[in-house]
């Protein structure tokens, strides 16, 4: 049986004790029935994911010892993806697969026809721990709370590759896209609100540095779907699909 895994925010060391918070003991000892002494593998985004056993200081205190590092930190490609607005289910989606999937941070935009209110970051951030803890991933997504698509635009430097996926039907598709492009570059991923980007902002995203338009196919996809379809391809061309 896999060994359960948690994310904490206290350092990691060795003879250090990172105390767990209330839900956490609850889950460990309460619902998942270990008692002390039990191993299982914790991480915290910066110091690797290491071995712990389980400790309980006091009646109300309950805690992780590190014992052994199992695996030094593992940053993932630096690939941001920019998340329009969309319907709090659909984006709680996006949200967890982009931390399935490898992206560094989910930043959150309003567009034209985004949806907005429907971010709660403490609930998103949750949500992002979750996946990484379930997927081996030795740090968590940041979540960055909503901005405005022309903010973020008039603050593009070009430095960071730009894939923007676009429905007016005359992008080529992601695959030759990214074809010549190098592996080591910084990306982000910019997926629409359901409808689509207006006119003006199809306009404004093709004339800005480094934005690369992109085709998504013969079907019109829903915002959460293009999301998990554009980082599956990009990981598979430039991330750290390659070869595995």
């Amino acid at each position: 049986m896999a060994m359960i895994r948690l994310f904490v925010e206290a350092d990691l060391e060795a003879g250090r004790a990172a105390p767990l918070d209330q839900a956490q003991a609850h889950y460990l000892a309460g619902v998942m029935r270990l008692g002390v002494g039990a191993e299982i593998l914790v991480f915290n985004g910066r110091h690797g994911e290491w071995r712990a056993s389980l400790q309980r200081p006091s009646k109300a205190v309950w805690a992780l010892a590190p014992t052994v590092l199992s695996r030094a930190q593992t940053p993932t490609p630096d690939l941001e993806l920019l998340a329009t607005l969309i319907r709090r289910p659909r984006l709680e989606t996006v949200v967890e697969k982009a931390a399935e999937l490898g992206a560094r941070r989910v930043r959150l935009l309003v567009t034209e026809r985004a949806r907005p209110g429907g971010a709660n970051l403490q609930r998103l951030r949750a949500i992002a721990i979750e996946a990484a803890e379930q997927t081996g991933r030795t740090e968590v997504p940041e979540i960055i709370a909503p901005q405005r698509l022309e903010g973020l635009l008039d603050a593009w430097s070009g430095e960071r590759r730009l894939m923007f996926c676009d429905e007016a039907g005359d992008a080529p598709p992601v695959l030759a896209a990214l074809r010549d492009f190098a592996p080591a570059e910084s990306w982000a991923i910019l997926i629409g609100p359901e409808g689509g980007f207006s006119a003006a902002e199809r306009a404004r995203l093709r004339a800005t540095p480094g934005a690369v338009a992109v085709g998504l196919g013969p079907r019109v996809l829903r915002a959460d779907t293009a999301a998990i379809a554009a980082m599956t391809l990009w990981q598979a061309q430039l991330g750290d699909w390659r070869g595995s």
